[in-house]
């Protein structure tokens, strides 16, 4: 599977050009593909809502959502190239974000009967009677906000980090690894000493690691043979704690051929690498909406990977 690159971006409905990419895109899927007709999507709100547009990275609009006063989620829509990779998901979760950011105890939608498991799967729950909108089948579905979750953070500052050099790159990782709390994902083409190998590094990994109860580090690896004739020192811990930190090796030549590196942690940090070998990328403390593609990227090719043959000597 490769990895299509894009962002979720906060909108400004006054602003004119961002408005016509909101408009044209639900156009596409509401309008022309579903049938909506034009004054039921037009509907008044919108100079009222929160919105967020996911764009790829020629900056083209591929998906949105709002927020309505009301405290519902609303205009989800997705291009159709764009599904199945991640984009409706970034969207939710940025608005579901924004809603606990508010304080809100609860958000709530109204799902195309087609679309409730996509919503199930991210904590909605169904309730009431099926009704039609739009001539289509849907149901309302809600989502309890606790107070107090780590997603509260103001959504404008997603603590960005640097990622132009080597040095920066290196401290941006430790950085993430420290704001950990019990979970880990890495995706590693290929592992070379100068990463996951310092002693500050491997101290994180083994706090992660030995947290507790539901402890997990997940790392896929693409040449696991080779880490371990060079000994690395990510392979030594890995093999002292086998219970917490699990490697797997892909199989599909697809997924051999993807070549960025990344770290994803519990927190909503983040650092990605388009190409593993260089040190340039982009990375944030807490961008959940640029997590999730990744998150499902890796997520994919995990229950796709085997476990790594070449160590399972040592039980790993």
């Amino acid at each position: 599977m490769k990895l299509q690159n894009f962002h979720v971006e906060i909108t400004e409905w006054s602003r004119e050009d961002q408005r016509a990419a909101l408009l044209d895109l639900r156009d596409v899927v509401f309008i022309q593909e579903q049938g909506v007709p034009e004054q039921r999507e037009r509907d008044g709100l919108d100079g009222e809502c929160w919105h967020v547009l996911a764009r790829d990275e020629a900056g083209r609009p591929i998906g949105c959502g709002r927020l309505t006063p009301a405290h519902k989620i609303g205009r989800m829509a997705v291009l159709p190239e764009w599904r199945g990779q991640g984009v409706g998901v970034a969207v939710l979760r940025e608005l579901v974000a924004r809603a606990r950011a508010l304080g809100w105890p609860e958000v709530m939608l109204d799902a195309q009967v087609g679309a409730i498991g996509f919503y199930e799967r991210e904590g909605f729950c169904a309730y009431g009677e099926e009704f039609e909108d739009a001539g289509m089948p849907h149901r309302a579905m809600r989502l309890a906000l606790p107070a107090g979750t780590a997603d509260a953070a103001p959504l404008h500052d997603i603590g960005a980090l640097p990622a132009g050099t080597r040095s920066e790159t290196a401290a941006t990782r430790l950085q993430l690894l420290g704001e950990a709390r019990h979970r880990l994902a890495i995706y590693l083409p290929v592992l070379g000493n100068d990463s996951y190998a310092s002693a500050e590094e491997l101290a994180e990994l083994r706090r992660i690691a030995i947290s507790g109860r539901g402890a997990q580090i997940r790392i896929v690896l693409h040449d696991p043979a080779g880490a371990l004739r060079n000994d690395h020192r990510l392979i030594a811990l890995a093999q002292r704690l086998p219970s917490s930190m699990q490697i797997r090796t892909p199989l599909e030549e697809a997924d051999l051929a993807y070549v960025p590196a990344y770290l994803l942690n519990d927190a909503g940090g983040y650092l990605f690498l388009p190409e593993a070998n260089r040190p340039q990328g982009r990375a944030a403390l807490h961008d959940r909406a640029s997590q999730a593609p990744l998150q499902q990227h890796f997520d994919d090719v995990w229950e796709r990977a085997e476990r790594a043959s070449v160590l399972q000597t040592l039980d790993i």
